[in-house]
Order: C-alpha cells, then sequence, then structure tokens
C-alpha cells in the first residue's frame, strides 16, 4: 500500500509546475484575442449610436416647418446631442483638433423623403492599425472613417395618394 502512495506522489512530483508553464503561454494569447474583441466592439458601439442618432434626425426633419423657424443648425445641434453618448475619446470619435463628426441632412415635411448620413472618424487600436492600413481602410491621416445613413418617408403611402398630397397647407384648407 505504502509503495502505490510513493508512486503516485513520486507522479505529482514530475508534473508539478505543468499549469505555470501552460498559463505562462495562455496569457498572452488571452489578451491579443481580448484586444482584437475591443476594436469592434467600439466600432460596432459607435455605429449604433450614429445609427439611432440619424433616424431620430429624419424623425425631426419630416417635422421641420421653415415657418417654425427650425433651421438646419438647429437640427444639427439636435443630432450632435444624441451623439454626445459617444466619448471624445480618439478610439471612439476623434475630436483633438477640431470635431470630426459629418452631417449630411436632406429634405423637410414637404419632401417625400427624409435622409441623414452621419460620419465619424476613428483611431484604431495599435495592433489593428497596422491590419487595416494594409487593408487599405485607413484614410491619409491614419483613421478609420464610420459611415451611417438613415432615410424614411416623411407620410405613409395612403397620405401620400390622398387628395391634399404631402402639402400640409391643403390639409388645413381641405378641414375648414
Amino acid at each position: 500500500m505504502s509503495s502505490c502512495i510513493r508512486h503516485c506522489r513520486r507522479l505529482n512530483a514530475d508534473e508539478r509546475g505543468q499549469a505555470t508553464v501552460e498559463a505562462a503561454a495562455l496569457i498572452p494569447v488571452m489578451f491579443v484575442l481580448l484586444l482584437l474583441l475591443i476594436q469592434p466592439g467600439i466600432i460596432l458601439y459607435d455605429r449604433m449610436v450614429m445609427q439611432a442618432a440619424a433616424c431620430e434626425g429624419c424623425r425631426l426633419l419630416a417635422t421641420k416647418t421653415d415657418a417654425a423657424g427650425a433651421s438646419d443648425e438647429k437640427c444639427k445641434s439636435y443630432i450632435l446631442r444624441r451623439l454626445g453618448a459617444i466619448p471624445p475619446q480618439s478610439n471612439f470619435h476623434v475630436h483633438e483638433g477640431g470635431c470630426t463628426w459629418e452631417i449630411e441632412m436632406s429634405g423637410d415635411e414637404g419632401s417625400t423623403e427624409t435622409a441623414v448620413t452621419i460620419r465619424n472618424k476613428v483611431k484604431p487600436l495599435p495592433l489593428l492599425a497596422f491590419g487595416a492600413q494594409l487593408l487599405g481602410m485607413l484614410d491619409g491621416s491614419g483613421m478609420l472613417t464610420i459611415e451611417v445613413t438613415a432615410s424614411m418617408p416623411t407620410q405613409p403611402d395612403w397620405v401620400a395618394g390622398s387628395a391634399a398630397g404631402l402639402d400640409p397647407q391643403a390639409w388645413v384648407e381641405g378641414n375648414e
């Protein structure tokens, strides 16, 4: 019985440092994998916030009247407030040397469709910057450009097909 115990102890003594060696090889691999997952997560977060802001901008443009004094600058500031959910850190949104948000809007309540396009510049993390540079995904300043476009009709199809059409003044005059 005692020879069996001695034999088991001798086997355990031979394998004592194996877990440490395996961990030493596995930890750097895990950190590289984590680093590779961070950048796509940042870009996905940016795109989600930008898409939501663009959709809200489309809804705002669909109700924008020039008579109410709603200017394009007010609409842009509304969209920029929504984009404030993205931190002004260069990995999320480049803010040094001037804001890099580019917002293009088209349409109003008299249009059949409204559209908002938002562009953002992101500084990629070092490991991915090299790969993105090789793939030609970066611009001349080494930044990655993210673009989101949202468009939607200002009115449902049944409104556009009505006798008054898309003219809000005709809607009011028709009900008098």
